[in-house]
């Protein structure tokens, strides 16, 4: 069994990982950067050190990770997710060094985040994909020509994107014409790649994607699916698992796809393939080489500690479940708790957590890094916390999730929190009839009050008396 890691990563993510580690008996190293030096993951970690005062850099420098890895005595690096979690000469940087990288080999996370070889791949495993160009765009010109033969809207992408950047949909040449240059640049500047490929739009699918995990002895299961369809610009507020709009005979064959898919590019660790539908056509759209951040929910409903298995795996150890052991129970859902103020265009809301009382009871989880009186950071990502709730029947979960949700009190900053009360209470998610145009279409749920409770106004009024006071 692994004996120490290092986490790569800050927040609420490091801060699982801790607590997986801590259970396993397994020593735990933080890394941090100046505005992180009061982060919870600092507070929580076997040990902790300083990666200097730039908010960014230090996170994003494979090299000087792995030699503090090294240096503390650490056989295992656990990237999480984003930073580096995804990147390949990180994990070939390990390898060289002899520390294991919890996740799939560095060969494995350059295929699969080349878009161009990731669709070769599962074209060849038989894996159904979306029509597009075989390989990168050469010109504006191959992609007029391509969007004409395949029908619009289309879909430029990034070769070597991830997150919901570096993506442009066209209705038309004319929007072609300008948004092939802007996906370019954008690429050019989040992922150091010019390179862009084309897809046919799939207009309005659901989002599903199943996570899968595999161990290095050729062992491959999934965990079922998960529901990611409540997006707004290609970023994900609502998860949900399984999903409510599958049938059994679908469910049955998107996880044989994602094992295959697996199976096919010798995937070892956690990772998800993801998959849109339209109508009862599948179409692979990517793999995510990494755990993600919605694992929770799968968690939720199979019981089985994701982050446990990963380490399990990175140990050299068989996969603790084989596909028949492995069922689901009830629903979960995940809500990202953002940063962000929904009533002026999710602009984000960093500041001083003034107070912060978690939700709980049954079914209910809180994976965060915040508490009272930390300061949310404007370096980073706007997700604050994720609340995960499960229940047995789909009407309970839509009900421990409003319960939930109003049980949570979050004050110094704006959240999407009221929000996604506003998505629960619509007809159609209560019907489990959506897909990926529900947040765009339903503009109207913006339109909530903000209700504040009188004894909350009460004490905050009372504070100030007493401020002024000088009791």
């Amino acid at each position: 069994m692994l004996k120490k890691v290092l986490i790569a990563n800050r927040g609420e993510i490091a801060v699982r990982i801790i607590r997986a580690c801590a259970e396993m008996n397994i020593r735990s190293v933080a890394i941090y950067t100046e505005p992180d030096r009061y982060g919870l993951h600092v507070k929580r970690a076997d040990e902790a050190y300083s990666l200097g005062e730039d908010p960014l850099a230090g996170y994003l420098d494979p090299a000087r990770i792995v030699n503090l890895a090294v240096e503390t005595g650490c056989d295992a690096i656990h990237p999480g997710y984003g930073f580096l979690s995804e990147n390949a000469e990180f994990a070939r940087l390990c390898e060289h060094k002899g520390v294991t990288f919890i996740g799939p080999s560095s060969k494995v996370i350059h295929k699969m985040g080349d878009k161009t070889q990731a669709r070769d791949s599962m074209r060849a495993a038989g894996v159904p994909i979306t029509p597009g160009s075989e390989g990168n765009l050469a010109s504006l010109e191959e992609a007029l020509a391509l969007a004409s033969d395949i029908g619009y809207p289309v879909m430029v992408k990034a070769t070597s994107g991830g997150g919901g950047r570096g993506i442009r949909r066209c209705d038309s040449p004319d929007e072609l014409k300008t948004q092939y240059p802007r996906v370019i640049s954008e690429a050019t500047k989040a992922f150091g790649s010019a390179e862009v490929f084309m897809e046919k739009c799939i207009v309005n699918p659901r989002h599903i994607e199943v996570q899968v995990l595999a161990d290095s002895q050729g062992n491959a299961v999934h965990l079922f699916e998960r529901d990611c369809s409540i997006q707004r610009r290609n970023q994900k507020l609502i998860e949900i698992a399984p999903s409510p709009q599958l049938t059994p005979e679908q469910r049955q064959y998107i996880g044989n796809l994602a094992v295959k898919a697996a199976e096919a590019v010798g995937y070892v660790n956690a990772g998800t393939v993801e998959f849109l539908l339209s109508g009862n056509e599948v179409y692979f759209m990517e793999m995510n080489t990494r755990v993600q951040v919605e694992h929770t929910i799968t968690e939720a409903i199979t019981g089985v500690d994701i982050v446990r298995e990963q380490l399990r795996i990175a140990a050299g150890l068989p996969l603790s479940y084989r596909q028949h052991d492995i069922q689901y129970r009830g629903y979960a859902l995940q809500f990202r708790i953002n940063a962000e103020d929904p009533k002026n265009d999710f602009l984000p809301s960093f500041g001083r957590i003034t107070h912060y009382y978690a939700p709980g009871g049954p079914g209910v989880r809180v994976d965060t890094a915040i508490y009272t009186g930390y300061e949310i950071p404007p370096y980073y990502d706007s997700m604050c916390l994720k609340l995960v709730v499960w229940a047995l029947t789909w009407e309970e979960v839509i009900a421990r999730g409003k319960r939930a949700l109003d049980d949570m009190r979050l004050h110094g900053i704006k959240t999407t929190a009221a929000y996604y009360q506003q998505i629960l209470d619509h007809p159609d998610f209560k019907d489990g009839t959506f897909d990926t145009s529900f947040v765009p279409s339903h503009p109207e749920l913006l339109n909530y009050s903000t209700k504040r409770d009188p004894s909350e106004v009460a004490l905050a009024i009372a504070a100030t008396i007493a401020a002024h006071a000088g009791w």
